[in-house]
């Protein structure tokens, strides 16, 4: 009987990280695939020895990059590829790759790297950074999830503040995007189909992830929509994808981020479509299982 393992972190406490794993069995088991959920603190590293009762393939819920590698290197087909993974989890690289791609982001500037407790606020660096992105603007750690190390900065002394806070961690600028401020549109895609799609809003809050209060609902994507979040996904090579879209001044689709790793729980509450169906169906069409 075809077997996969379905990975996530063992750090991580809170109750949605087992229920996606779970949601996620739930999928392949109606393939006819037994699923084994592990933490990934389950799977000893051990260089010296080979793995013992492999897997057919891994789905990797987790950012251990590492482990997904040595999973890689093992033999095992690992979905989505480590390196994927790394590249969506480093929001500076994705940028940099989606922007190679000519998919439409917000105007970015990648900040420079500066060592703990330095500074280069004497450079005039961050007046330049000011001028061509203006304020309001966005400054978003390299490394977040569900919304959060996103933060919207409306002043110098905010600006400066967050900048000397960050001294030692890697992040952007990015021009906000008033026009979707409190709305955004979370697209699933399954190698290079669009699987579901869901409308975020909130009225509290400039983000609209429903982690931080916002809600959500069905959404008909328009074409343009649905062309740029699979260009999107194609571009950093991701075979399973949360692609985040925000509405620019004429509702034009422009990617906010894409997820290598994107929790399927919302969505499926939403449209009723466990996106962990349309992965395993994915997976063994892909690897003749």
């Amino acid at each position: 009987m075809t077997n996969c393992w379905i990975i996530y972190n063992g750090s991580l406490i809170s109750e949605k990280f087992v229920d996606q794993a779970n949601l996620m069995a739930e999928a392949v088991k109606k393939y006819d695939v037994e699923p084994i959920v592990l933490k990934n603190c389950d799977v000893l590293m051990d260089l010296q020895t080979e793995l013992v009762n492999r897997p057919d393939f891994v789905i990797f819920l987790d950012k251990d990059i590492l482990l997904g590698q040595f999973l890689k290197q093992q033999g095992i087909p690992v979905f989505n590829d480590p390196d994927i993974i790394e590249i969506c989890d480093n929001k500076a690289k994705q940028y940099l790759k989606l922007s190679q791609g000519n998919i439409p982001i917000p105007k970015t500037i990648i900040a420079p790297k500066v060592y703990r407790n330095f500074s280069i606020t004497q450079t005039g660096y961050f007046e330049k950074v000011i001028e061509q992105l203006k304020l309001p603007m966005i400054i978003k750690e390299a490394h977040g999830s569900f919304g959060m190390k996103v933060y919207l900065i409306e002043t110098e002394q905010q600006f400066y503040e967050k900048v000397k806070e960050l001294s030692g961690v890697d992040f952007v600028f990015q021009e906000f995007i008033a026009s979707s401020t409190g709305r955004d549109i979370r697209v699933n895609i399954v190698g290079d189909e669009v699987v579901a799609a869901m409308y975020r809003h909130s009225e509290t809050d400039f983000r609209a992830n429903i982690t931080n209060g916002g809600k959500a609902e069905r959404i008909e994507l328009t074409e343009e929509q649905i062309k740029i979040a699979k260009q999107a996904a194609l571009v950093l090579g991701a075979e399973y994808a949360g692609v985040d879209l925000l509405f620019g001044e004429n509702e034009q689709p422009i990617v906010c981020e894409v997820n290598a790793a994107a929790h399927i729980r919302n969505i499926y509450n939403v449209t009723g479509v466990n996106v962990g169906e349309k992965l395993t169906q994915y997976i063994l069409r892909k690897l003749a299982l």
